[in-house]
């Protein structure tokens, strides 16, 4: 099975990456300390209480969310990607469409951490 990667963001400020470099789109990973499994399981329980969320793909160090904004029906992509090595949660969270979501991609993410933090 070939290694995952998150794709880079976009030159667009709509798009927030653990692999990113510059300031605009750079944000710390989360790191885990449980078994993949249960980390996993933790994370999508977090995603599971936000709103307008959907899974749409899902491996053994892998998940891919659909974010859909309220009011316009803007659809977001957020990426997990495990690794098992480093104990890390890397992730890109970007907005399919538009230039600007006024730091929406970033927001979640912090909301994310903040309610998984230490049920990793």
């Amino acid at each position: 099975m070939s290694q995952r990667t998150l794709s880079p963001c976009p030159s667009s400020p709509n798009c927030v990456s653990t692999h990113a470099t510059d300031e605009t789109h750079a944000i710390a990973p989360f790191q885990y300390k449980k078994p993949r499994a249960e980390a996993k399981e933790a994370l999508k329980a977090a995603c599971a209480t936000l709103p307008r969320t959907k899974l749409v793909e899902e491996d053994e160090s892998y998940l891919h969310y659909e974010f859909t904004s309220l009011l316009l029906r803007f659809v977001d992509d957020v990426e997990f990607l495990f690794d098992e090595t480093t104990k890390t949660v890397h992730f890109r969270s970007a907005s399919r469409t538009g230039h600007s979501d006024l730091g929406v991609n970033r927001k979640r993410m912090e909301q994310v951490r903040a309610l998984v933090g230490r049920q990793l």
